[in-house]
């Protein structure tokens, strides 16, 4: 993946820590998406069925790897939701390595937001 380890791990742990902090306790990963997949999905807080959340959780993958040329952005449905098409067939990566790709597209999702890090962040 791209950044180094020493880097990857402090934005990391930079990126958990602010939404600890916005949010009273360690997020999960899945929780992040989660996050994610709502603001993408742009309708704002939402009340979302087990298939929503579902969906929600691919919006945020398609959006996370966009900058990557794994999707692109085609369009919204009826009901205002995104939709994607697949570019590039995802390399096959062990479970490890497509954690990382995720994290590693998480703080670069979150890394312009100086409130989501804080300005210890963006000095590296």
């Amino acid at each position: 993946m791209g950044k180094p380890d020493l880097e990857f791990q402090r934005d990391w742990a930079a990126l958990q820590a602010a939404l600890e902090k916005q949010f009273g306790e360690p997020p999960e990963l899945e929780a992040i998406l989660l996050l994610v997949g709502i603001q993408e999905i742009g309708k704002g807080p939402l009340r979302l069925n087990k298939q929503q959340k579902m969906d929600a959780l691919h919006v945020a993958i398609c959006s996370l790897l966009i900058p990557y040329d794994y999707y692109r952005f085609v369009g919204r449905d009826a009901d205002g939701w995104p939709h994607f098409d697949a570019t590039e067939h995802l390399p096959g990566l062990k479970p490890i390595q497509q954690q990382r790709l995720i994290k590693e597209a998480l703080i670069d999702y979150f890394s312009p937001l100086e409130l989501a890090f804080g300005s210890e962040f963006n000095k590296h």
